[in-house]
């Protein structure tokens, strides 16, 4: 029924802006009965809520094309499932039903493949070498081309730092992985991942964490910080581990059928507003990683760094995660990620 409704609501919202050419315009030269121009937005879905970095990216994207375009481009943005769940917004916007979603490339895997890179563990010890990695121009064009093969373009990726654990039980390195019931999204690597560390990985979809912890299903888990806040995951949990193993990372995409049909000038105003939007949702994501891990030792939890010898120790343990992205996302984009290429 969600899907249903989902496809009227965006059907009546394109018909209306659908101007002198299919999608050409995001406002109309018809006048209401009172006179004044009628205007319509182009919809942005996302399946998060508003106080994530998702939501800052799709808003600040929102903004950058009016700005821009002089108030000529507007942007609606649907959060919190709206407009459909995962795979629905990637049915859509491929079709061109909804122009814009801002996901995690996460559930993209399923229609690109390659995309599993980004699920490559402990790759980097910090976010700016992560950022500047899937900056690099020719990871981008690989990448870039890897999406409209698909039928998307892709406009902005940015983040929310890294993925962390969270325990019940202290950290002394690698052997504390050993059998702890953690859960993870249904993802391959991840599970792979959190094999090679020792531990027993159970999917589970997120609205069932907290009760999973407070009935003891599963005694850790891994997520952003912002989810871990929003979520109050420290009322069941003591430790937060710097895992660091995983870049949670947001792309902003858009349907190549419909960014086709604009005019050059649109789509330069579209990709600049991207840009911009990036920017801003990263340097967000770096002060709110600040603010969160305050607000988590002031509600009881000790965060713990992972040292250099247990990081290294992992990230020997993750070699054959490795040859199965490798494989998966071929060699080239994956050296580029890794920074072993020639």
């Amino acid at each position: 029924m969600k899907k249903i409704w989902s496809g009227a609501i965006v059907g009546v919202l394109l018909a209306a802006s659908a101007g002198t050419a299919a999608f050409g315009m995001a406002s109309t030269d018809k006048q209401a009965a009172d006179g004044k121009e009628q205007r319509y937005a182009w919809p942005l879905a996302t399946c998060s809520t508003e106080d994530t970095i998702t939501h800052v990216f799709a808003e600040s994207f929102a903004e950058e094309v009016e700005r821009l375009s002089d108030g000529q481009m507007e942007i609606q943005v649907y959060p919190q499932s709206t407009l459909g769940g995962d795979r629905e917004l990637m049915e859509s916007c491929k079709d061109g039903d909804i122009p814009f979603v801002v996901q995690s490339p996460a559930p993209q895997v399923s229609f690109m493949p390659e995309l599993c890179v980004f699920d490559t563990p402990c790759a980097f010890e910090d976010i700016e070498e992560a950022r500047d990695t899937i900056d690099d121009p020719r990871f981008q064009e690989i990448v870039q081309e890897i999406y409209e093969n698909a039928g998307y373009q892709l406009l902005g990726m940015a983040d929310q730092c890294f993925r962390v654990m969270t325990s019940s039980e202290p950290f002394e390195g690698m052997e504390s992985f050993k059998g702890q019931k953690i859960r993870t999204m249904e993802n391959t690597y991840h599970l792979q991942f959190w094999k090679a560390m020792g531990a027993n990985p159970t999917p589970m979809t997120f609205s069932e964490v907290y009760i999973g912890l407070q009935q003891g299903t599963i005694d850790a888990q891994e997520n952003a910080y912002e989810l871990i806040v929003s979520a109050k995951l420290y009322e069941q949990q003591k430790y937060l581990i710097q895992t660091n193993a995983v870049p949670d990372y947001i792309t902003l995409i858009s349907s190549d059928e419909f960014f086709q049909t604009l005019e050059e000038e649109q789509q330069e105003i579209i990709r600049q507003a991207a840009q911009n939007a990036q920017e801003k949702a990263r340097e967000s994501a770096d002060t709110r990683q600040g603010e969160r891990q305050k607000q988590l030792e002031e509600e009881g939890m000790e965060i713990i760094s992972v040292d250099e010898t247990t990081w290294q120790e992992m990230r020997q343990a993750c070699q054959p995660v490795y040859e199965n992205i490798r494989e998966q996302a071929g060699e080239e984009l994956f050296d580029l990620y890794m920074g072993t290429d020639e």
